[in-house]
């Protein structure tokens, strides 16, 4: 009997045990959700997994398809559409199945393989840089996470972020491309900055920069989003 059928719940199988997927997956059970498998391949990635999600089986990706009701997706952007073809073209995914991506980049047109075979497509992204420990569990309770869906499975992928502790933020197909723009813009810029500003303060001996500057850019950041209407002043 599955998860769903006992309980209400879904049994969820997780594709990727990089920095997100354990994380997501440890939120989702945290909800009362029940985790049927992990893949990990590298030592690094079982070790994240086994911290993460003691307990839980490490299976090939075929055997959690076939377990799973819903299949979360949490491999590198640049891997998703080959992985969702080729589980396509081995007959893999099964009718009905909610599967999730990940990718900021991506809504649900990617999936278009997938849905051939009559998966339910999600798209949701948290706006969120993850450590992979359960640190990030915590940072989840009101993150934004970007969420695209056709419109009648739409409230599916809302309530899932909800119960990770998130909070829903929907983006059109066409916009996804925008957004993932933005989000590597504050990412990759916002850590450019601290990485030069700390080695300039090493360069000229003081210890431990980040320390020092950590006060300066929480405020700054912080100012900017007040100014862009993303923060309410104290």
């Amino acid at each position: 009997m599955r998860a769903s059928e006992r309980t209400g719940r879904l049994g969820v199988g997780i594709i990727g045990a990089g920095h997100v997927g354990p994380v997501l997956g440890a939120a989702l059970a945290g909800a009362g959700h029940a985790i049927v498998g992990i893949s990990a391949i590298s030592a690094e990635s079982r070790d994240r997994a086994e911290a993460m999600l003691p307990d839980v089986p490490v299976l090939t990706i075929p055997e959690i398809v076939e377990r799973s009701e819903l299949v979360l997706l949490a491999v590198p952007t640049a891997e998703l559409p080959a992985l969702i073809a080729g589980l396509a073209e081995t007959s893999t995914w099964q009718m009905g199945q909610l599967v999730l991506h990940t990718a900021a980049e991506y809504g649900v047109d990617v999936f278009a393989p997938a849905r051939a075979a009559g998966v339910i497509p999600l798209a949701v992204h948290p706006a969120l840089s993850f450590s992979g420990t359960s640190i990030d569990i915590a940072r989840l309770a009101g993150t934004h996470f970007a969420v695209t869906a056709p419109t009648p499975v739409l409230p599916i992928a809302q309530a899932l972020v909800v119960e990770m502790g998130g909070e829903p933020v929907v983006v059109a197909e066409a916009d996804r491309a925008a957004y993932a723009e933005a989000i590597e813009t504050a990412s990759t810029f916002s850590t450019a900055i601290v990485d030069q500003a700390t080695g300039i303060l090493a360069g000229i001996g003081i210890e431990a920069p980040g320390r020092l500057l950590a006060p300066l850019v929480r405020t700054s950041v912080d100012n900017a989003l007040t100014r862009a209407g993303g923060i309410a002043p104290d």
